[in-house]
């Protein structure tokens, strides 16, 4: 863990995918990504609901949309995807971890974006995907 003076944030920390899972699992780096085809190096996650909504309601499956809450087992830095690039200062809350992430719980009830909204997003990810840029520094 991360020493208590150097923690990034003290969570509650979320976990949004389409993978079902049970508690106790523990999510790992090493992965196919949600959002790119190929394995990743780092687990991602976030301590904003708001974040592990579009997490859930992005990722590449029709299954159903999960958000788990879970517990770094490692350190863990701000992820630079977002950070550097989008959000200066970090507001999404957004976190990566070569550690796993352990499961300690679902949310059973949270309110999704509208259908419109994740269209909207995707159609802005597909763009960005077909120009080149949408480059996750893994």
């Amino acid at each position: 863990m991360n020493d208590k003076q150097d923690v990034l944030d003290q969570g509650p920390f979320f976990h949004g995918t389409k993978v079902r899972l049970k508690i106790g699992d523990l999510l790992e780096a090493q992965n196919l990504s949600n959002y790119q085809d190929k394995k990743s190096n780092y687990i991602y996650f976030t301590a904003s609901l708001e974040a592990a909504k579009w997490g859930a309601e992005l990722a590449a499956s029709d299954a159903k949309e999960r958000i788990y809450i879970v517990e770094p087992q490692g350190e863990f830095e701000n992820d630079p995807n977002l950070t550097d690039k989008r959000f200066p200062g970090n507001p999404t809350r957004s976190y990566r971890s070569k550690s796993p992430l352990k499961i300690v719980a679902e949310l059973g009830v949270w309110e999704r974006h509208s259908d419109e909204a994740i269209d909207h997003m995707l159609a802005s990810l597909k763009e960005l995907r077909e120009q080149g840029k949408a480059i996750i520094l893994d």
